[in-house]
């Protein structure tokens, strides 16, 4: 059988600290790799945060190919699909069977993902150009998936990617959230009152603490959401703060055990800090209790 590498590549790999069966023709194509094979800063960055979400994604995929079905994969705001193309390389395609979906609303990178794809033989790969919600709508897409991802879809694009979740009834979600604007938002609508009501409003008096609350609240009442749904939920660091600031990894694994308790956290974290109408169309009580 031939070899996978050439002599010349199996040295590269190893110095970049390569995973084991990494197709370079890949990380060249999607320019994380220069054509002479070589990699700046920002590109072994983003080439390691891609790696140490596989690490959580690869053996979620392992435990659930054991059941014998095909996996299905759906990654929300996949961007140029760094993820979903490496994580086709490194598992799927030697899996054999199996499908990853990535959503995305930019059309160029839609097709330039559809033409990569179609190039590199990655045919069980296919790309939508549509928001995260009108997906959960498409009869383009399955009725269930294993796997659903969301690295860096921004601000309540992570949210719809969780209604997502769990309208397919996904076996695992892996997010990691960005640019959550949308609770700060209202605690700065709600700020006199808030002041006024609790000291607690103390901790967004001043602008940057509003914004970094606001982010911190969004993902607890994300989890405690996932949690009364029926998952385990693991909060972790996706990478060293010195990669990225928006750093916080959230896995969630369905166990159909719905947590009353975590429901009625919810809640009355809603209630204390003034978010319970404008979030009531996203945490209604009847969906989670």
């Amino acid at each position: 059988m031939k070899p996978r590498h050439t002599k010349p590549e199996q040295d590269l790999a190893q110095q970049l600290e390569l995973r084991p069966g990494q197709s370079i023709e890949l990380l060249k194509a999607l320019h994380i790799l220069t054509r002479e094979g070589r990699i700046n800063q920002d590109s072994r960055r983003k080439l390691k945060q891609v790696y140490h979400l596989y690490q959580f994604i690869a053996p979620i995929l392992e435990e659930l190919s054991n059941s014998g079905c095909a996996l299905s994969l759906a990654d929300h705001g996949a961007g140029k699909s760094y993820l979903g193309f490496i994580l086709y390389d490194l598992y799927f395609k030697a899996l054999g069977c199996g499908h990853i979906y990535g959503i995305e609303t930019r059309a160029p990178l839609v097709e330039a993902s559809q033409k990569l794809a179609t190039r590199l033989g990655f045919e069980r790969m296919s790309f939508l150009n549509m928001s995260v919600a009108e997906s959960a709508r498409t009869q383009a897409m399955p009725e269930a998936f294993d796997v659903v991802t969301a690295l860096h879809a921004c601000d309540t694009a992570t949210d719809d990617a969780i209604a997502f979740g769990l309208e397919k009834k996904a076996g695992a979600m892996v997010i990691v959230p960005c640019c959550q604007a949308e609770v700060a938002a209202c605690l700065r609508q709600n700020k006199a009152l808030s002041l006024a009501r609790t000291p607690l409003a103390e901790l967004w008096r001043h602008p940057l603490h509003t914004r970094e609350i606001g982010s911190q609240l969004t993902n607890v009442l994300r989890c405690l959401h996932l949690e009364a749904c029926g998952y385990q939920v693991t909060v972790t660091e996706l990478v060293g703060w010195e990669h990225s600031m928006k750093n916080e990894l959230i896995i969630a694994r369905h166990t159909g055990q719905k947590k009353r308790s975590s429901a009625e956290r919810l809640q009355a974290l809603l209630a204390e800090f003034g978010l319970e109408q404008a979030l009531a169309h996203r945490y209604a009580l009847e969906q989670v209790i």
